[in-house]
């Protein structure tokens, strides 16, 4: 594959302005299986195992409103099938937010199926589907989600492969209000993971273990008044115009939904027999196999 640049950032440097590389001691409680999750590397590294008897969960300290994540993870390797690996952003009210990378197991030799999805005021079913071009579980690789008030980009190892704008103007929700957390965790979805459910979790292959490192954000952090975030500024990094992709970074998003799509909601007819979800209209592949995407307005 082409060697595709990764996102230009024009970054100011302002009060609510924050790039770090995460600590897992400083910046995280682990929340679920605590003897399941254990950290390396002076902090800079974690891994998250499951087992019969529990799966492992992270979430950060802090909470942030809009930003890019990066997170490098190396997936469970072997049988995986039944596992889910997640990497994602959310909020914690009933409405709530969320920005999703969930990593489906497969069975040995079987790819693993990336699977994102996000959602706005409570509504999700915006699910996008992939398989990776490389072995996810032979090294690390960065996945990266950017988001900012006009789209969320999915990146992985700097390729973009999804982009979803902000389409308020077409009366669909869009995550700009709430705060959110990132969280990782790894757990059994062997009821709906691998193969719709059909390929169940071989519990004699057990732990499985994912590892995750280089945890970096550059981000707003949130204070007690989340509308800071919003301060009407063209110096603010995340209201920057270099906060989208140039026509290179296009035609990779073209490249690998072309060749490494697997499902679409935008294109499922059967699921929207009468006319799909209005943002798809902003997310069609055009003919030379570039993403269109308006986000004028």
């Amino acid at each position: 594959m082409a060697n595709f640049t990764t996102l230009s950032y024009a970054v100011a440097a302002t009060l609510f302005f924050s790039c770090v590389s995460a600590n897992f001691y400083d910046d995280f409680d682990v929340t679920w299986g605590n003897d399941h999750a254990k950290i390396f590397d002076n902090g800079r590294q974690i891994q998250l195992s499951l087992d019969k008897s529990s799966g492992s969960a992270l979430q950060s300290k802090k909470e942030y409103l809009f930003g890019k994540f990066d997170m490098k993870i190396k997936l469970v390797p072997g049988n995986s099938a039944g596992t889910v690996t997640t990497f994602y952003l959310s909020s914690q009210v009933s409405n709530h937010d969320e920005i999703d990378f969930e990593f489906l197991g497969n069975l040995s030799g079987d790819p693993y199926v990336l699977h994102t999805n996000i959602y706005s005021n409570g509504l999700g079913n915006r699910e996008q589907q992939f398989y990776l071009w490389f072995d996810p579980t032979q090294a690390f690789h960065t996945y990266t989600i950017v988001w900012n008030p006009r789209q969320i980009i999915f990146l992985v190892d700097g390729t973009a492969i999804r982009v979803f704008p902000n389409s308020e103007d077409l009366g669909v929700p869009y995550p700009n209000k709430q705060t959110m957390r990132i969280y990782s965790s790894l757990w059994d979805g062997d009821d709906w993971a691998t193969r719709g459910g059909l390929v169940k979790t071989d519990w004699d292959k057990a732990p499985f273990v994912a590892s995750y490192r280089n945890f970096k954000v550059e981000v707003c952090k949130a204070k007690k008044n989340a509308s800071s975030c919003f301060i009407s500024s063209k110096q603010q990094w995340w209201n920057q115009v270099t906060q989208s992709l140039n026509t290179t970074q296009e035609k990779s998003i073209g490249w690998v939904q072309q060749n490494y799509m697997i499902y679409n909601y935008c294109t499922d007819a059967e699921r929207f027999p009468e006319g799909f979800p209005a943002e798809c209209m902003r997310q069609n592949l055009t003919s030379n196999g570039a993403l269109a995407i308006d986000v004028s307005g």
